[in-house]
């Protein structure tokens, strides 16, 4: 696998750790969870959902939180204990417990989460504010100016 080291970068520049963080993070990082299973979807022009196969939790066992620019999912599934009159034979269905952290663009927002079929979805929408949307200005015609001749007189 490849692997970048940013390491000179870090000390000749300031203020970008944000960005050599996720250039990291998108790097992939050896022995990172894979569990549980998302997409990324784009559904609009301006609209996003994140998908997961949480195959067995229910809406009690799951929490999403969004704090900054990043959109954080967890699962946590109650342990039964061996004494409840049942016996696994074999346990292929995962039931751990999950976070699943997901960095988001400037001014994207959640809009709202549904669970269904064991798939969680959670919709996104980047909402640009007035004030930095691009603006058309119109140039107006002016009058045309008169110019001054002065005459010398000699």
């Amino acid at each position: 696998m490849r692997h970048f080291d940013l390491s000179p970068l870090y000390r000749q520049t300031v203020g970008f750790d944000r960005l050599f963080n996720l250039l990291d993070q998108a790097g992939g990082v050896d022995g990172a969870s894979t569990y549980p299973p998302y997409n990324i979807e784009r559904t609009g022009e301006n609209a996003y959902r994140v998908t997961l196969a949480v195959a067995g939790f229910s809406r009690e066992e799951l929490s999403i939180e969004t704090r900054e620019n990043a959109l954080s999912i967890k699962g946590s599934k109650e342990q039964t204990g061996p004494g409840e009159g049942r016996e696994m034979l074999h346990q292929g269905i995962a039931a751990r417990a999950f976070e699943r952290r997901f960095q988001l663009a400037d001014h994207v927002v959640v809009t709202g989460a549904s669970l269904v079929n064991g798939l969680l979805h959670v919709d996104l929408v980047r909402e640009i504010p007035e004030t930095q949307k691009p603006r058309r200005i119109e140039i107006g015609a002016s009058a045309p100016t008169a110019t001054v001749v002065e005459s010398k007189a000699a």
